[in-house]
């Protein structure tokens, strides 16, 4: 049966805003704008007869979501959701010569340099291998017809790489912002998604914005 999906990234932590890098290996809570993000979110949403809720295993995924699971909504932490693992670098602010080393890894990832991974991290084509089994999980259940999936930056634009069967070499061409909603369409027929809204962020207009992107996302 076909599937509605709602896909949003986390919301901000303090990490976020003070450009540190966090990856699967930095299990940092929201900060007060990310809990007001959050609640943002659940405000327009609430009504909104969810079947099911995913996250990942980390807490800023499954705070993100809180209003929902305090409604008690059937949910389920997917470690395959969780962000890259940025490997050494996790934790640290970038200087910049950190920063232009960023810089060449994303760019060799453009390239099709997507086996590449910072130094005891993960390669896209390794997050995506995780993935796999993630989505498999999530349209294996054809009475969720509404589901909602919180999950991270990096790992969300390799994550709609998988779900539309794009190149994971255009992947930096899905924006994100904190607690940006994807919603999609899935086709269960044909097995294919449509995009209906992309990074939306109209739940955020009351919201303080970020002050800072994060580290793991550089320009």
């Amino acid at each position: 049966m076909d599937k509605v999906i709602y896909l949003i990234r986390h919301g901000q932590t303090e990490y976020n805003r003070k450009g540190v890098v966090q990856g699967s290996g930095i299990d940092a809570p929201l900060n007060e704008v990310g809990q007001l993000q959050a609640e943002a979110f659940y405000k327009m949403y609430r009504d909104v007869p969810f079947d099911h809720v995913y996250t990942s295993t980390l807490q800023r995924s499954v705070q993100s979501v809180k209003g929902f699971l305090e409604d008690e909504l059937p949910t389920t932490p997917l470690a395959g959701l969780n962000e890259i693992n940025w490997g050494v670098k996790e934790g640290k602010v970038p200087t910049t010569e950190e920063h232009s080393y960023y810089n060449k890894i994303i760019s060799g990832w453009r390239e099709g340099k997507l086996d590449v991974a910072i130094e005891g991290g993960e390669s896209p084509l390794m997050v995506q291998e995780r993935q796999k089994p993630a989505l498999e999980h999530i349209l294996s259940y054809p009475k969720q017809k509404q589901v909602l999936i919180c999950m991270h930056g990096r790992a969300m634009r390799i994550f709609l790489c998988l779900m539309m069967n794009r190149d994971l070499r255009e992947m930096d061409q899905f924006a994100h912002t904190n607690l940006g909603l994807y919603l999609l369409h899935y086709y269960a027929d044909d097995k294919r998604f449509e995009i209906i809204k992309e990074n939306d962020q109209a739940h955020l207009l009351d919201v303080p914005p970020l002050t800072q992107e994060d580290a793991s996302e550089p320009k």
